[in-house]
């Protein structure tokens, strides 16, 4: 499939799916298509039989996903995969509506494809001087523009420390709203010009990073939506079934840690009368898997991932 490495390159491919522990005959959830790496996976471990449901909101993934239906077998009925152009955090609904209740296995790989760092037009990154969009969803109205231009100093600073972590999340709302009194900040360039006195030369790109990082998760609802998606994939799982999802950076994976322990985003073990924890799933792998110096050096995005495996007790 043309797309599947020019759009994106899969993090921790065989471990991912590997995790799963794909059945013939299973019914799985791929929730980021993106270039459908680990899609492609999946349909060929799955071979004939189950059914793969792929879910992203993206137009460009869906174009892809377009090639790889076209790149199928032809087979009877409606074969054995379904591309969903949808926000993950909708999954139970899709799920039901395809007549499933229960499904084997579900994969995420969380974040920002590399596709939308390196699509220059998408305001990703603040190596372009681009639009500021950010959006995964085109057909969203709400885009970073907006953030930094109508949010009030104090929903800037509370976005900035919440998702990007920044200690000095005032002091960087106070220098973007006076700013914009001057000027409008509509590009990705005018708003790293108006930061960078804010920031040390040592620690410059790491803090634009989480700048962009704080918009693009207000921009997209991505704490929200993966919460959804995570208590979603705890009711449809079936027992013994598996859940694989690769996070890159540490609210995602702060949140994926807690429901696997807990069965909530807050992370507290309920126990019965016994002392025995309620929680619906359980760890797969008791450390957590990352990436070898190889796969780093050839994909640096897998640098900071994550993935964690669990399994729904029965």
């Amino acid at each position: 499939m043309k797309g599947e490495y020019t759009y994106h390159v899969p993090v921790l491919l065989k471990e991912a799916v590997d995790g799963l522990d794909i059945k013939p005959g299973g019914i799985y959830a791929d929730l980021t298509f993106g270039g459908g790496g680990h899609s492609k996976e999946i349909l060929r471990r799955l071979g004939g039989t189950g059914h793969l449901y792929s879910f992203d909101q993206d137009e460009d993934a869906a174009k892809n996903a377009k090639e790889l239906e076209d790149s199928l077998p032809i087979m009877e009925g409606d074969g054995n995969f379904t591309f969903i152009r949808s926000n993950f955090r909708f999954l139970k609904n899709w799920m039901l509506y395809y007549g499933h209740e229960q499904v084997d296995g579900i994969l995420a790989d969380l974040g920002v494809s590399s596709h939308h760092f390196d699509e220059e037009r998408r305001g990703f990154s603040f190596r372009f001087d681009a639009p500021l969009d950010m959006r995964m969803n085109q057909r969203a109205s709400l885009t970073a523009k907006r953030v930094v231009e109508e949010y009030s100093e104090e929903q800037l600073s509370d976005i900035l420390y919440l998702y990007g972590e920044l200690k000095n999340s005032r002091r960087i709302a106070s220098a973007i709203v006076k700013a914009r009194q001057q000027k409008s900040i509509a590009t990705t360039m005018e708003l790293a010009e108006v930061l960078k006195p804010l920031m040390g030369y040592d620690r410059e790109k790491k803090d634009l990073a989480r700048v962009f990082q704080a918009l693009r998760i207000e921009v997209n609802g991505e704490m929200l939506a993966l919460r959804q998606m995570l208590c979603a994939a705890t009711e449809l799982l079936r027992p013994g079934g598996r859940l694989s999802i690769l996070t890159y950076h540490s609210l995602e994976d702060r949140m994926v840690k807690n429901i696997i322990k807990a069965g909530n985003a807050e992370g507290k073990v309920e126990t019965d009368v016994f002392g025995r924890s309620n929680a619906p799933l359980e760890a797969v792998n008791r450390s957590v898997i990352t990436p070898d110096a190889e796969e780093q050096s050839r994909n640096p995005r897998s640098r900071s991932a994550k993935l964690r495996i669990a399994a729904k007790r029965d």
